[in-house]
């Protein structure tokens, strides 16, 4: 080791004198910068031994790689090369750095020697390499003497990884019966080592357990089958054990397993096969059609779609009465009833079933064919069975009003059972709840017992119930429909009311309406009617009838020269004739009127109404419309009358009776500032008498009533001296009877009269509690009639105002 270094030394001082570069370490690869390779410098240093100013020095650092081995085990820190400069002159002037990548905890540099050391083990799988830079500084003043030069320590790769398998356990399928080198699936392992050194990371596949059955591709773990026609059914799930090894598989490399499980899929290679090739069954003969009477199954290796099994009935001798269908759950085969079954007619059916799979493989026809036969044996067991009916329904028919107790028809059971019970008859009282039928209960002829009628039910559906006299629990039932038949009981009429028009221009032979008939009756073969004039009507010279033999005729015309003047409407009478028994007939009138057309035969009008009338507006409704016309002219005339006669009536139609009669006006009075009616400042304050004295004379007159000039009176003033308001009220009364120019209604006039200088203050009406005891109210009654309801209620109060009187005045007029 110590002689490795030295030669290295020895040749960096020859071919690169001078300069700084790493020295590898053993083992380390040549490189052509590390044979005295030069750069030129970058930075200008300071000169040495004291020289001023600065000089261009050569560049002394040399890029390079280092190798260090990944999991290195030695108590020692592991060395990995050496850093110079050309300016370490030997004199420990130089102080060597390291940075970058794990500088200070996983490498370390001798700042005097230069000598890079690795502190701990590493791992290639980890990080593969670092990137370092290394610069040459002046031990005394710490300035660089060059610039940073960056290099890389990679680490070395040793085979300490075996190969994986980053997917197992694996699963794979293959189909059974496959030739050899089939395809089954490909596995793949990997190595985490250097595939670039050495052969640690190639990796050879082998198979450890699953021979003989399947092999493995060395390089590309392919696996295929290695032996031919694997059975499914024989042995269905293998397990493969496959290994990776790395170094190429030699001696001494790493391996890894995994496991492989593969399963042989089904294929169609088995045809169903019976357990046995008789069976025997028995079915009672009371079966329902299509019910299930029997199972069969063949059974089939293969699993799924390829055990499918379809089962066919061989045609031959009691193959008919049966089917068969596959169970899709179990895959049986169901024997299903076609046809009844009677013991006393066979008792015993036997035929063949074939048995195959739905779904065929061409490739395995060679091995035979894919079917299976059996024969089954369907013995019908006796049970005792309800009486069976001759038909399975019946159909009657009867006249309607027939004679009650006449035979319609019979119905017939047997029991067909060994023992021959006889068979007792009744009907179902659910399906004839009105009684029209009896049944015989021996002989089972049924017979009406209500008169029937056709218009009313036409079909009468009843249930006849057959029991076995021996065993009463067991019965049969049947429908009998019974038809009651039409009799011709009315004659035909016309299918509606037809009104016809004639042209006056009309020609000869023209049909001009068709009209049919209708007939309540329904016979079963349809309505057949026929048409022909009247015999009353033969001499007609102006029209026929024409019978179109399909249930419907035409008018036909015999003349031309119709017209309105002479005759405006004709009546032709049709006998209508029905094709019934007996056979019925009826009469019918057809009208016809004459009508005013068209060149082309259009209508024009028909008669003097046609012209005024709108088209389609019959005479009825011409009459109805102008009786509501009367009508409506009556109610106005009555109404109008009663208006005129309500105004000349008098406000009281009783004179006699004056009794609170209050006539209402829609009149407002105007109230305390109503002036012009009295002055209101006379009977507040005494002290304006006298300037009222000048209103007073003034001839004015109530805003409510219009003033007459001629009936205008002037009103007594009141004295200034007087201080009884009495006198005043019973003044302004008495001027109120007579005035003429008074309304003629109730007036009320309040006169709100207060005191001046009073100690007790205001006496209002409004405030004053004060009672006058010794008020009297009698002079009311002396007034008349008009104020007998006055003077009653003011007799009845015993509280009256001091110093407010209110005065109620009646005037009727």
């Amino acid at each position: 080791m110590l002689t490795r270094n030295c030669l290295i030394l020895f040749l960096w001082f020859v071919f690169d004198k001078g300069s700084l570069s790493p020295v590898r370490p053993p083992g380390a690869p040549l490189s052509r910068s590390s044979l005295g390779k030069e750069h030129p410098r970058s930075l200008v240093g300071p000169m040495r031994n004291g020289a001023s100013g600065f000089q261009r020095v050569k560049r002394g650092w040399v890029w390079n790689q280092f190798f260090v081995l990944e999991e290195y085990m030695g108590s020692d820190p592991q060395y990995v090369g050496k850093l110079h400069t050309d300016l370490d002159k030997g004199e420990s002037a130089v102080k060597y750095t390291l940075m970058g990548e794990g500088a200070g905890s996983i490498f370390t540099i001798d700042a005097t020697t230069g000598d890079i050391h690795a502190l701990r083990s590493l791992d290639r799988e980890v990080k593969p390499y670092y990137t370092l830079r290394a610069q040459a500084v002046d031990i005394d003043t710490n300035m660089p003497m060059e610039p940073e030069s960056q290099f890389v320590i990679k680490v070395q790769d040793i085979n300490d990884n075996e190969p994986k398998f980053l997917e197992g356990p694996y699963t794979a399928s293959v189909p059974e019966m496959s030739p050899v080198g089939t395809y089954v699936m490909q596995v793949t392992a990997t190595d985490a080592d250097d595939p670039t050194y050495g052969n640690s990371a190639r990796v050879v596949y082998s198979i450890l357990h699953g021979q003989p059955y399947f092999s493995v591709d060395p390089k590309t773990g392919i696996i295929r089958t290695a032996l031919p026609n694997m059975d499914r059914e024989v042995k269905e799930q293998y397990q493969v054990l496959i290994q990776a090894k790395d170094m190429g598989g030699q001696l001494g490399g790493l391996a890894g397993t995994t496991t492989i499980n593969i399963t042989l899929s089904d294929v169609n290679d088995n045809p169903p096969r019976f357990s046995k090739s008789f069976f025997h069954l028995r079915v009672p003969e009371s079966s329902a059609v299509g019910s299930a009477v029997g199972r069969i199954k063949a059974h089939d290796l293969d699993i799924g779609k390829n055990a499918e099994v379809e089962y066919n009935i061989v045609p031959g001798d009691g193959g008919n009465m049966f089917d068969i269908i596959t169970n899709e759950h179990n895959q049986e085969g169901i024997l299903i009833l076609k046809r009844p079954l009677d013991y006393e007619t066979k008792k015993a059916y036997t035929f063949k079933v074939d048995a195959e799979n739905a779904h065929l493989d061409q490739r395995f026809h060679s091995f035979g064919a894919f079917k299976d036969t059996a024969t089954v044996k369907m013995n019908v067991l006796d049970v005792d069975e309800p009486p069976v009916f001759t038909k399975p329904s019946y159909e009657m028919e009867v006249y309607e009003d027939s004679p009650v107790g006449d035979i319609i028809g019979a119905v017939t059971g047997q029991d067909l059972d060994a023992s021959n019970s006889p068979v007792r008859y009744s009907i179902d009282w659910k399906s004839d709840l009105d009684s029209y039928f009896d049944i015989d209960p021996v002989e089972g002829t049924i017979s009406t017992n209500e008169l029937l009628d056709r218009e009313s039910i036409a079909q009468h559906n009843i249930t006849i119930v057959a029991t076995k006299l021996n065993s009463p629990v067991l019965t049969s039932r049947v429908a009998v429909t019974v038809h009651v038949l039409d009799v011709n009981e009315f004659p035909p009429e016309l299918a509606i009311p037809y009104e016809s028009f004639v042209c006056e221009n009309t020609k000869v032979g023209q049909v001009i309406q068709t009209f049919s008939a209708k007939d309540q009756d329904l016979p079963q073969s349809g309505h057949k009617f026929s048409f022909k004039p009247s015999e009353r009507d033969v001499n007609n010279k102006n029209f026929t009838i024409q019978d179109f033999g399909n249930n419907t005729a035409g008018i036909v015309t015999l003349r031309s020269d119709f017209r309105r003047r002479s005759q405006e409407i004709y009546f032709l009478p049709v006998v209508i004739q029905d094709s019934g028994y007996p056979v019925q007939s009826s009469t019918g009138i057809l009208t016809i009127r004459v009508c005013g057309c068209e060149s082309d035969g259009s209508l024009l009008t028909c008669s003097v109404e046609a012209i005024f009338l709108p088209v389609g507006l019959s005479t009825g409704a011409l009459i109805a419309i102008l009786l509501c016309t009367v009508i409506l002219l009556v109610i106005v005339v009555i109404y109008v009358g009663l208006r005129r006669q309500k105004k000349k009536e008098t406000l009281m139609t009783s004179k006699e009776d004056i009794r609170d009669n209050v006539i209402h006006y829609d009149d407002e009075g105007g109230g305390e500032e109503d002036t012009h009616a009295f002055d209101m400042g006379t009977l507040r304050n005494p002290k304006v008498i006298k300037e009222n004295l000048l209103k007073e004379n003034r001839d004015l007159f109530r805003r409510d009533v219009k003033p007459d000039p001629n009936t205008g009176k002037k009103r007594t003033p009141v004295s200034q001296d007087s201080e009884d308001i009495s006198d005043f009220i019973n003044q302004r009364l008495k001027e109120n009877d007579v005035d003429n120019s008074a309304p003629p209604y109730d007036s009320l006039a309040t006169y709100a009269y207060e005191g001046e200088g009073s100690v007790a203050e205001s006496l209002s009406s409004i405030e004053s509690l004060v009672v006058d005891a010794d008020e009297d109210y009698d002079y009311l009654n002396k007034w008349g009639p008009r104020f007998k309801t006055l003077a009653g209620i003011f007799g009845e109060q015993s509280d009256t105002q001091a110093d407010t009187t209110t005065t109620t005045t009646e005037n009727r007029h």
